[in-house]
């Protein structure tokens, strides 16, 4: 029996982006149309690498700065959450770039809340494992400020249920903008203790 369960939801890759700058207040990720990812997720992206230094994210765990799997290789938000991260804002579409988006996709429903573990995968045979939901800071906030001042420090709470998730590289590949995706989900029920 298959541990993982291929759905019928499919996403369109729409943005594809870089952050190669580790400068927060500017965040901004580099467009690009195509990239061929690895193991260790984008080459020469600030969140690349196979390993990488825990952060205040999971301070619970570990004390910062200690060595752990790195799970946050990518940054994935859906074009119908961002649309809504841009209407509770007062602005039309945030710039993926400036919230410092790996992937956008378009399709997949509530696509913040699929469950942990899901994987993303296209034609080729490239994979996504998906972590968890991407807790919404005030980084991409003071960079969508250049673009709309007075409303980028809204986007942390506008971005509550609708930053999209975190995910790593499972199968290495290309990966294009046009490129449709396929959602595999666990198949486990819901933990209910």
């Amino acid at each position: 029996m298959p541990a993982l369960i291929k759905t019928d939801y499919t996403a369109e890759v729409t943005f594809i982006g870089s952050v190669t700058n580790d400068d927060r207040t500017a965040l901004m990720a580099e467009v690009l149309e195509r990239v061929d990812l690895g193991f260790a997720g984008i080459a020469g992206s600030v969140h690349a690498g196979e390993n990488r230094a825990s952060c205040s994210r999971v301070t619970t765990q570990y004390p910062k700065g200690t060595e752990i799997r790195n799970v946050r290789q990518l940054s994935i938000l859906s074009e119908e959450e961002l649309a809504a991260i841009g209407a509770a804002m007062g602005v039309e579409r945030p710039d993926p770039a400036r919230i410092g988006a790996s992937l956008v996709i378009r399709g997949i429903p509530d696509f913040t809340h699929v469950p942990p573990s899901s994987r993303l995968q296209n034609a080729a045979g490239t994979t996504l494992t998906i972590d968890m939901e991407n807790q919404p800071c005030h980084f991409p906030g003071k960079s969508l400020e250049m673009d709309h001042p007075g409303l980028g420090r809204g986007f942390k709470a506008a971005a509550e249920d609708r930053r999209g998730v975190t995910a790593w590289v499972e199968r290495p590949g290309p990966l294009a903008v046009g490129d449709v995706l396929t959602l595999h989900v666990p198949g486990q029920r819901g933990w209910a203790p």
